[in-house]
């Protein structure tokens, strides 16, 4: 047994479990305490790592996609040596029903109001007119174009690509188009999993499967919301089917290609492949300097002012700004406020002093960061990832997160090796060239790589 796997008793325990709650609720606000943070238990605590009781499988998903790094950050306030936790399914805490919570929770988080007609939020400013082409998207653009000229012509279209690319954009665009002429449904894939929830509790499935099934287009985002989820999954299958067999027009967007959607059944992805499949990569220099200019268009004829930003400062921000054009928006957006409020024409020294947080001040990224976000990125737990087991589906996760613990911090191989429950420096090796060689060869192992940069460097 190794030593950070030795098992604190309850005499020697540190942690005050009910300490942390009351934590939970300053930090993150009653409302959210009682419907979610309240239902978590403590069931053991070793050195370095918690494992936590939920009521069910939706609590787990739920909590990790949106609380894991606040709560963690939240446990190491009252012991610095915890780095993750673990959640599992505490049979003292089932729920009598199929992984959901109260009605008037989801009410409560979702906003969703009694009638799933308050489905359609399209955005009437995400259009094709403000949608900046350039060649990292010109194929997805070109692709959505044909689809709002002639439907059916690709069936379904499939746009992945990373976070911030501009995929919902797309989408909008197309729903703002189609609708003129067509019954446009638009919702994303976790909203879609809230009225499935809600019918099931309201035992309102029939009325639930003729509203998602009588549109003439219907448009999804974020599929890869419904991995793991076995019940949500057979919903969608037969809702795409239905759908497909009666020559409606299928737009869905994802942040990874079809085949890569891990715990995904293999006939959704078959049918999700079936059509066209595009992809949205990272903006070159040209795209950020086009996308910079029209923004501050915007703001020019919103403002009625010029934003005095010269050639240099806008050249200098496109190549400074290293993720994606969310960030470079939120970048712009802070250099125009500046000068506006300042009245001045700003240098490059100005932009340097003014974003010196964004770019020249390392963000901090360490192996436990990197472990939650490969094991999340790729649906898997954490302790699977880092256990011994060498199949496929854990191996190339680990290899991954090694390669990019190697890449981005400064620990040495030998304390790499160590975070992956001991592993030795030369396993280190092997991943770094294996994951090296892969990215080289492999366009989607490259496109997972630089999604998962832009995730570990996003704020």
């Amino acid at each position: 047994m190794k030593a950070q796997d030795i098992f604190v008793s309850e005499e020697e325990k540190t942690l005050v479990w009910t300490d942390i709650q009351v934590s939970f609720e300053k930090n993150f606000g009653s409302e959210i305490y009682s419907s979610w943070l309240k239902n978590i238990s403590l069931l053991k605590e070793y050195n370095d790592y918690l494992v936590l009781g939920v009521p069910t499988r939706f609590f787990r998903d739920w909590i990790v996609s949106r609380y894991l790094d606040k709560i963690l950050s939240q446990i190491k306030f009252f012991k610095n040596s915890i780095n993750r936790v673990e959640f599992k399914i505490s049979e003292e805490h089932k729920i009598n029903s199929v992984d959901a919570l109260k009605v008037d929770d989801f009410n409560k988080i979702t906003e969703i109001k009694d009638s799933i007609l308050n489905y359609n939020r399209l955005n009437p400013n995400l259009n094709f007119d403000n949608f900046v082409s350039g060649s990292s998207n010109e194929i997805a653009l070109s692709s959505s174009k044909k689809v709002c000229e002639q439907t059916s012509r690709y069936n379904p279209l499939y746009i992945y690509g990373g976070v911030g690319l501009g995929k919902t954009h797309l989408l909008n665009a197309i729903g703002l188009e189609l609708e003129k002429k067509n019954n446009v449904m638009f919702i994303s894939a976790e909203r879609f999993m809230y009225h499935f929830i809600k019918s099931i509790k309201k035992n309102d499935m029939v009325n639930f499967k003729d509203f998602f099934r009588k549109s003439s287009v219907f448009i999804i985002d974020d599929i890869q919301f419904i991995r793991g989820k076995e019940g949500l999954q057979e919903e969608f299958f037969h809702t795409f089917n239905s759908l497909i067999d009666k020559s409606s027009q299928i737009i869905i967007s994802a942040d990874r290609a079809p085949m890569k959607l891990d715990r995904v059944q293999e006939r959704i992805k078959s049918r999700l492949a079936g059509g066209l499949v595009v992809d949205i990569d990272m903006p070159d220099l040209d795209l950020k300097v086009k996308i910079i200019k029209k923004r501050l268009e915007d703001i020019q004829n919103q403002f009625k002012e010029n934003s005095n930003i010269s050639e240099e400062v806008i050249s200098f921000i496109a190549t400074e700004s290293k993720t994606n054009i969310r960030e470079l928006i939120g970048v712009l957006n802070r250099v125009v406020t500046f000068s506006r409020i300042h009245k001045k024409i700003l240098t490059i020294g100005d932009c340097k002093n003014i974003l010196k947080d964004v770019f020249n001040q390392a963000k901090i990224i360490t192996v436990d960061k990197i472990q939650n976000t490969v094991s999340n990125y790729y649906n898997i737990a954490l302790a699977e990832m880092l256990s011994q087991r060498r199949s496929r589906p854990l191996a190339r996760p680990r290899q991954i997160a090694m390669y990019l613990a190697k890449k981005m911090t400064t620990r040495s191989l030998p304390e790499i090796g160590r975070r992956f429950s001991n592993r030795d420096h030369t396993t280190v090796i092997h991943a770094v060239k294996t994951i090296t060689r892969l990215s080289e060869k492999d366009d989607e192992m490259k496109k997972d790589i630089d999604q998962l940069r832009s995730l570990l460097l996003e704020e």
